[in-house]
């Protein structure tokens, strides 16, 4: 029996497992050390920062004088209320627009779907260029609104497809069967169908949440107002221009520069941290029976 089995069944041998074993410890490693090694800086003295080099591995004393710095600063703290608002509310905005537009284009014969269906797969193929889509936002009135980091970037055509592609695996026979109970679109949409693609959800919404918070560029082009700027512009402001967190942080510039970077950006990278393991478990599937579906 267990000849006829193909190779990748087979219980692998002891060298195998060996070097699996150590290949996915280096590569651990490779993750968790940059992030431990900010982590250790930020809580560091800033006598010691400035003793290494500018990093430090393992502090011999804790200090947390540069998060004391970022949240006394304001800046940072306004930066992540911004952030943390454009990422739930436009998560919120692209999931139901991905869903409606998703379940759409996945019934078929829905007049005029396969056209819109092209027409988004093109926009995939060639995406609008930075100087156009400057101009559609500020003739839209967009300009310096946070409107402008949402709408523009409302639907992502891969998130599409995958969804699309999952709403596709739902049984016909379902939706025929509410259909004749009476059941409309919506009620079929909201009572069957998402609950049969809570996985799909759940990794699409983390996509967009990452997104949304990592998303800089556009904040830098579309808000003038560096006021209203999120934690990933701010944080690219200051880490590699050096901008100061505040009017007056002279004295935090000088003492130690480095802690402080490194305190915003364990800062800006600390909620995605945080709620990745709460959907990790849903990659799997709903990752790849979307895109297997579709």
């Amino acid at each position: 029996m267990s000849a006829n089995r193909p190779a990748w069944m087979g219980r692998p041998s002891p060298v195998v497992r060996t070097a699996k074993a150590v290949a996915l410890t280096v590569v651990v490693l490779l993750v968790i050390f940059p992030f431990w090694t900010i982590v250790a800086t930020s809580i560091a003295t800033p006598e010691e920062v400035i003793a290494n080099g500018g990093w430090v591995v393992i502090p011999t004393t804790l200090s947390f004088s540069a998060y004391t710095d970022v949240f006394e600063g304001g800046v940072i703290t306004n930066a992540l209320a911004v952030s943390a608002g454009i990422t739930v509310i436009g998560t919120a905005a692209s999931l139901v627009a991905t869903i409606f537009l998703a379940y759409a284009l996945a019934r078929p014969g829905v007049v005029g779907g396969r056209g819109v269906l092209l027409l988004v797969l093109f926009t995939f193929l060639f995406p609008p260029a930075m100087i156009p889509s400057f101009l559609v936002v500020r003739e839209t009135g967009l300009f310096d609104e946070y409107a402008a980091l949402i709408l523009p970037v409302l639907i992502n055509v891969f998130n599409l497809v995958v969804m699309r592609g999952f709403f596709q695996s739902v049984p016909g026979e379902l939706i025929e069967a509410a259909r004749l109970d009476g059941a409309g679109d919506l009620r079929i949409l909201t009572r069957i169908v998402m609950p049969l693609s809570k996985a799909v959800i759940a990794v699409v919404g983390l996509f967009y949440a990452v997104a949304y918070w990592n998303s800089f560029f556009n904040a830098i082009i579309y808000l003038d107002d560096s006021s209203k700027w999120p934690i990933q512009a701010v944080l690219r402001q200051y880490v590699s221009q050096g901008a100061a967190l505040t009017d007056t942080s002279e004295q935090t510039m000088v003492n130690s520069p480095q802690s402080v970077k490194m305190a915003v950006v364990v800062m800006a990278t600390i909620p995605i941290v945080l709620v990745y393991p709460f959907i990790q478990r849903f990659f799997t599937k709903g990752v790849l029976t979307g895109a297997i579906k579709s």
